[in-house]
């Protein structure tokens, strides 16, 4: 046990920022809030940092303590043992958050609960010593770490009383039901004597309204808590709705209230907002602080918020109409964050750091890839570079699209199934190709939108526009990169064979060049000068491939900054690579795990790369950050931000890749990306290995084989082909013919069948 305190306190100090003291933080401008009193919205930690660890357990107190803004409030769900002492569990039963099920398995009870039969482990079947002395605790949403399960013991009310918290809020859910088995909270809290309690909610009105002269002379704020609309309240037999036709007479026995946040911004049937309701104005008016329930990062919500959860606190509190009081989250650093950092970003506010925010196909995780919408938006959106994967016509049109491939990013599948072909040159598996279509027939088709974690997971990304958006030549990216002023333009012209979770960019300039007679570098070269934008300097141009050869052919050019795509994982970055990195390109982009490794989805340690490239004056990209939780490693606390601070204030990336650049702009205008500058709170990067340090090492996962080191070899490519005189096709549009590329009958159908399905599992959403 010392063991395990003496590490996690280690755990908390290499990951934690310590408060700034008062004359620190009153250099920091106050913000205005459209709370009830006009102060900054409370952070409420449900169970303390229940999205780690197993609620209310002594380490998710004190992670929710040390990782959030200083005036955090402790939440612990009071259940009751048969000798009435009072503990923190999630829920009335307990088979679902301890190992009770497993120590007694035939000691099941079924209870009538709020006119409901509830059946499983109940804390009043048990006395307080068998709970404490055999019984430890569980994660109960399975999705999140299960490493911690079986290791730490029940808290009691007085043990997270005992721990100090800034503010501690007790939720009484079930006092009807104890009281119907002899057992009283009100009582149980009398024997406290309401000593260090901020807050007591309850559904229940006739318990709030019993405590409430006690309360009183203790200062404790009585909250009324809302459940659903139609479910109904246990005093007055009327559902919860009724209440909101009279808020006013809730301010006769409680000085707030409690609601699931649907309450304030409802959603339609299609997961998208709905105007937000009147609900806080009118309990403000009523003089009801309001509270909203329900936050975590690992919970879907609206795509309004394209799955950045810091997006979904600013819509309660920096919409300006009106602020909640306060959030109960799960996740309480980043309600953190979204309070004290990145509300009230009006403007377009300078960047804190230097680092660039780089698109990956525009805003691909709002629109579908490379489209005119999709660049809009990262323009909006406040992206330095945005990109565009450089692919090829039939008729030698160069246009941005993510892959070579039409059949998931478009609609080709429903237009051009009989031009599927065989290409092994660019990927193994069949495809309808654009240099196989012209640009003519290219227009017919429908853009897609790309949804990585939609067979995984069912995340799909923004299915109100999943067809939106018009695909878009190299030249019109130009014209239109030099008319936003964005700072600079990002081409990406592979060359090798490179299908990977991080980028889908299957142009092959050398196929292209030896079978199709098309040369996408001359193409390149040539619309870039047409731009002028080779003759400038106030936009920044950069010429990104897998490929030294084709980075080789634009040497010429001072200005570009040619970027060398390194798509194998690699742990160390020798000297000899580097010096042949820096025969064709000034900066790499490094896919995320060659600069932090993962198992299990924790972040297992940190590599030297960046550290090496920067010693040899090779800028870092790092790609491609997502905000879908699932792609980020639990030490992230399934935080898109926090991801993005690891990799730019903990290992000082020039730049990230990004398909939501808004989350990334966001946080480098806040000013909590700036360690340097004296705060009240800061966004800290994450130290690798840490969290999964806290766990028993029986319980960790095994240790991964490192990455190997980045080898010259790896860098040199051989010299692209000389561009083939190959007949143009006719009109009819079908591909010329070429030996070896075109599959059998029977495995051409075959490969279409799968095809087809993917298709339609993209075309799903």
């Amino acid at each position: 046990m010392l063991r395990s305190f003496i590490i996690f306190s280690l755990f908390l100090h290499s990951c934690v920022a310590a408060p700034q003291t008062p004359t620190a933080a009153a250099a920091v401008p106050a913000k205005k809030w459209l709370t009830l009193n006009g102060q900054e919205p409370g952070v409420v930690a449900r169970g303390g940092f229940s999205g780690l660890f197993p609620e209310s357990s002594a380490s998710a107190n004190a992670f929710a303590i040390s990782t959030s803004s200083p005036g955090l409030t402790m939440l612990c769900n009071l259940q009751m043992t048969k000798d009435g002492v009072g503990i923190c569990l999630p829920d009335i039963r307990l088979d679902n958050s301890t190992t009770i099920s497993t120590l007694f398995p035939k000691a099941q009870k079924t209870y009538k609960v709020n006119g409901q039969d509830l059946k499983g482990w109940f804390a009043l079947d048990y006395s307080a010593d068998t709970i404490f002395s055999n019984v430890s605790l569980v994660q109960n949403i399975f999705s999140r770490p299960s490493i911690f399960n079986g290791q730490m013991p029940i808290s009691a009310v007085e043990d997270v009383l005992g721990t100090k918290p800034p503010k501690f809020w007790l939720s009484v859910q079930y006092d009807s039901f104890y009281v119907e088995h002899k057992l009283s909270a009100a009582e149980y809290l009398k024997t406290l004597r309401f000593r260090g309690i901020t807050f007591i909610s309850s559904p229940e009105i006739a318990f709030l309204k019993s405590i409430g002269m006690d309360a009183g002379m203790s200062k404790t704020k009585l909250i009324f808590e809302f459940k659903d609309p139609e479910a109904i309240e246990p005093t007055t037999n009327k559902k919860y709705s009724e209440f909101l036709l009279d808020l006013a007479a809730i301010k006769a026995f409680a000085s707030g209230v409690l609601v699931p946040k649907d309450y304030i911004w409802p959603l339609d049937s299609a997961n998208y907002l709905k105007p937000a309701s009147t609900f806080v104005a009118d309990a403000h008016k009523a003089g009801l602080e309001v509270y909203a329930s329900g936050f975590a990062n690992d919970l879907r919500t609206s795509f309004n918020y394209s799955y950045d959860p810091s997006a979904e606190y600013l819509q309660f509190v920096d919409n300006g109409q009106f602020s909640v009081d306060g959030f109960i989250t799960d996740f309480p650093p980043t309600a953190s964050q979204a309070i004290s950092c990145l509300s009230h970003q009006q403007g377009n506010l300078p960047k804190a750091n230097h680092a660039l925010v780089i698109t990956h196909n525009g805003a691909s995780g709002d629109y579908p890839g490379c489209t005119d919408l999709a660049y809009q938006k990262a323009v909006d959106d406040g992206a330095d570079v945005i990109d565009c994967s450089v692919q090829m016509s039939k008729d030698g049109i160069a246009f941005c699209h993510d892959s070579a491939d039409l059949t998931t990013s478009t609609t080709a599948m429903t237009t051009f199934m009989s031009r599927a072909t065989s290409v092994p040159e660019i990927q193994p598996t069949n495809g309808i190709f654009s240099f196989d279509l012209t640009w003519a027939e290219i227009q017919s088709l429908k853009p897609q939108i790309l949804s990585p974690f939609l067979t995984k997971g069912g995340f799909q990304r923004n299915p109100a526009n999943k067809n939106a958006g018009k695909f878009i030549t190299l030249v019109d990216f130009l014209e239109f990169s030099k008319e936003k002023a964005v700072t600079g333009v990002l081409i990406n012209i592979e060359a090798n064979n490179f299908t990977d979770d991080a980028l889908f960019c299957l142009q092959n300039a050398a196929y292209l060049a030896s079978k199709k007679g098309l040369g996408i570098v001359d193409t390149v070269q040539s619309a870039i000068t047409k731009s002028t934008l080779d003759k400038q300097l106030t936009q920044k141009v950069l010429i990104q491939s897998d490929d030294s050869s084709v980075l080789s052919s634009f040497a010429a050019v001072p200005p570009y900054t040619r970027v060398l795509t390194i798509d194998k994982e690699i742990g160390d970055a020798p000297k000899p690579s580097i010096d042949e990195i820096k025969k064709h390109a000034e900066a790499v982009n490094l896919k995320r795990s060659s600069l932090v490794t993962t198992s299990k989805n924790f972040a297992t340690g940190k590599t030297n790369v960046v550290e090496e490239m920067h010693k040899g004056n090779v800028s870092v990209y790092v790609s491609v950050l997502r905000n879908e939780y699932l792609s980020i490693a639990f030490d992230y606390f399934s935080d898109p931000t926090v991801e993005i601070a690891t990799f730019i204030a903990g290992n000082s990336v020039d730049g990230v890749v990004t398909e939501f650049p808004v989350t990334a702009t966001r946080y480098l205008r806040s000013p909590c990306s700036d360690l340097n500058k004296e705060q009240p709170y800061a966004i800290l990067p994450v130290e690798a290995g840490a969290l999964l340090s806290v766990a028993a090492k029986e319980a960790q996962p095994p240790a991964s084989a490192p990455n190997p080191p980045l080898d010259a070899r790896d860098v040199i490519d051989p010299p692209l082909p000389p561009i083939a005189n190959i007949v143009s096709a006719n009109a009819s549009g079908e591909a010329p013919g070429h030996s070896g590329t075109i599959a059998t009958t029977a495995d051409l159908g075959l490969s279409l069948v799968a095809i087809l399905v993917l298709g339609l599992l993209f075309a799903a959403e």
